[in-house]
């Protein structure tokens, strides 16, 4: 149950929550606030009417003043239909009040009802009959005590008082009205941001999985290949292949414990994190693929790694780790050559190309979902990722990316 649930019995019906569920086109229920007002509404037209009944039972007979009695209690009674028929009851208590004032409190406070329920067009027709209404009671009854003068404009002048009451009240509720709105589709807005944020940081986590995994996975793999098909190896290639493949284990390991660690809350195993890969360490990631039997050529006019955003710098880390890692699985025993290209305000390109195999290459399940988050990767980095097909039959991956000045 929300707030305004608990609340609802503070607010006028007009505004208090309505279950969705509910029949289409009923009229909401009274709140206990409406019962409270439309009981102290009654009780001030009641007391208006013994008021205006001492004062008119010394200027009528017997007989005009019960009629009189009679016609301001009916009034009065009529109040509780106010809700439901607004214009209707103001316009007969209008024409009532001119040879009954004794309706006249009723009369107000239907009056009051109207400028609270209906637009300004009606209120200002209605309004006008009333003040009509009010000026003819003046001469049709008329009081030696005031005289016509004083008479029209006390009547004018409540007329106006209740219009502008209620016009007030309508528009303090079609505020209010506006704010509720405002706050729930704020609501609205917030929860659908939370879950695109969520979206993008599983797409986020997932991107960087396949990015970091794949690469480690793809040595242990080489490498247990590679003691499949030559179990009669000397134990010394055997030992070396095996400390890859433990080496690998672990690194993927501490990767991805790292990766998940993101999921963690704030705070939590934040002294074991791992710091993230940047430019600086492309020559480790190189040397690694070396390790690994491939035949990587790295050709780089960048000086000083360091110099070179953090961001960026990981960027092209992902970019050439996915090269290397399909060059492998795609195009073995080939020689990969890694390009790195650039200068502060010019921007830096990385490229990654290798010939096409020289044997078959047995098909790799779930090929291209990495470069389609590379190119993603490049895209929300503010630069741009190519690849296809090279002329001399190989393979291409080409990007660049902002390098501010």
């Amino acid at each position: 149950m929300t707030r305004m649930d608990r609340h609802a019995w503070l607010l006028p019906s007009a505004m208090a929550d309505r279950p969705v569920d509910g029949p289409p086109g009923r009229r909401p229920r009274r709140t206990v606030r409406d019962w409270a007002v439309d009981t102290t509404l009654f009780l001030c037209a009641v007391l208006f009417g013994l008021i205006a009944a001492d004062s008119t039972a010394q200027l009528t007979s017997d007989t005009v003043a019960f009629a009189d009695q009679v016609a301001g209690a009916a009034a009065c009674c009529a109040l509780w239909l106010r809700r439901r028929w607004p214009v209707g009851l103001a316009v007969a208590l209008s024409l009532a009040g001119v040879i009954a004032p004794l309706t006249g409190g009723a009369f107000l406070v239907s009056l009051f009802s109207v400028a609270v329920r209906r637009p300004f067009r009606e209120v200002a027709w209605i309004g006008a009959l009333a003040a009509a209404c009010t000026t003819v009671q003046v001469f049709v009854r008329p009081d030696p005590a005031t005289g016509a003068p004083l008479g029209i404009a006390i009547g004018v002048i409540l007329v106006l008082l209740m219009t502008a009451w209620g016009m007030l009240v309508r528009s303090r509720r079609q505020l209010v009205e506006a704010l509720r709105e405002r706050a729930r589709r704020a609501e609205a807005e917030a929860e659908l941001r939370a879950e695109q944020a969520q979206r993008l940081a599983r797409e986020a986590i997932a991107r960087e999985m396949h990015d970091v995994l794949a690469h480690r996975l793809t040595l242990l793999s080489v490498h247990a290949g590679a003691l499949e098909f030559r179990p009669d190896a000397p134990p010394e290639q055997v030992a070396r292949a095996a400390g890859v493949i433990r080496d690998s284990a672990h690194e993927a390991l501490q990767d991805l414990r790292q990766i998940i660690g993101v999921l963690r809350a704030p705070g939590e195993g934040a002294e074991g994190d791992r710091p993230q890969p940047t430019l600086a360490t492309l020559d480790a990631l190189v040397a690694e693929s070396r390790d690994a039997g491939t035949k990587v050529v790295l050709d780089s006019t960048i000086d000083d790694p360091a110099t070179v955003p953090a961001a960026t710098g990981r960027t092209v880390y992902r970019i050439a780790q996915e090269g290397l890692t399909n060059a492998r699985k795609h195009a073995p025993s080939t020689e990969v050559t890694l390009t790195v290209r650039g200068r502060p305000g010019e921007g830096l390109t990385v490229e990654v190309r290798n010939p096409a195999p020289t044997g078959p290459v047995p098909p790799v399940p779930g090929s291209g979902q990495g470069l389609i988050g590379l190119t993603e990767r490049a895209t929300l980095a503010g630069g741009r990722l190519d690849h296809g097909p090279a002329p001399d039959g190989g393979f291409a991956l080409h990007a660049w990316l902002p390098w501010p000045s």
